[in-house]
Order: C-alpha cells, then sequence, then structure tokens
C-alpha cells in the first residue's frame, strides 16, 4: 500500500523494509519492555497494524488483533515522547479505525486519565477487565 503524506511523517499499513533498528525508543517507562526484534515480530503477528514514519524511523505505532469476521481490539497505541502532542496519535488512531470499520466491535483498553483522549476519538467508555504477567512484559519467549 503506498504511503500516505501527513506532515514529516506518513503512514504505513506495511511492515515491508521494516527492521528492528527502525522500531526503538518504544514502550518508556516499562519495567521489562521488548527488544526491538521481538517488539517487530509483535507487529508482524497483528491483524492490522499502523505505522507513522519520519525519515526511515518508526515515530508512532498501533496494532490491532482480531477474528477477522466481527471483533477487534487495539492493545498498544505509542509514540515517541518527542513526537507526542502533534496529532500523530490522532492519525495512527484515525486510520486503525478506518481499517477496522468492517467489524461489529473495536475495543481498547487504557488508564483513566487517557478516557478523554479516545472519546475525542469516538470511542465510547466501557468495561474491561484483564490479567498481567509483568514477568512476560518483555514478550521473550518461554523456557
Amino acid at each position: 500500500m503506498t504511503p500516505e503524506p501527513t506532515a514529516a511523517y506518513t503512514l504505513h499499513t506495511a511492515l515491508d523494509g521494516i527492521t528492528p533498528g527502525q522500531v526503538q525508543g518504544f514502550f518508556v517507562d516499562w519495567p521489562n519492555p521488548p527488544a526491538p526484534d521481538t517488539f517487530l515480530r509483535l507487529l508482524r503477528g497483528s491483524y492490522r497494524v499502523v505505522l507513522a514514519v519520519h525519515d526511515g524511523q518508526v515515530i508512532g505505532f498501533v496494532q490491532a488483533v482480531s477474528d477477522g469476521v466481527l471483533t477487534a481490539y487495539i492493545p498498544l497505541l505509542e509514540v515517541l515522547p518527542e513526537w507526542q502532542g502533534r496529532g500523530v496519535g490522532r492519525a495512527l488512531m484515525t486510520r486503525m479505525r478506518d481499517e477496522l470499520r468492517h467489524l461489529y466491535a473495536v475495543d481498547l483498553g487504557c488508564d483513566d486519565n487517557l478516557v478523554p483522549y479516545y472519546e475525542a476519538l469516538g470511542m465510547r467508555r466501557g468495561n474491561l477487565m484483564s490479567t498481567r504477567n509483568y514477568a512476560r512484559q518483555d514478550g521473550s519467549l518461554p523456557e
């Protein structure tokens, strides 16, 4: 798919040619962040992905997992700290919602402080139940 220009970056919906060196700097403040090669594996396993790319570096991404029939879940939306506040996250989410428009339900979970952000993008508050195993947060393969 041809990238679409947006300000100083382009949005891509394919991972063609993306290397671990281009997906660094994410997962700020995570105690056990995935390594870039693990992160790229995560993106490749997604149902849909949208990347914001500037000068060959990924500056933001959003991913969706889905059954491809009725539902999708958006587990991660991240923008590098130096690009936050410039509309990159909004552009990524807008494009992802367009990519998923054929589905019945698109859900995501977020911290309370992010609810207004997602509401401004047209999403509604709901409930989410979850468990976390922080020892597995880096995405490494089980031994």
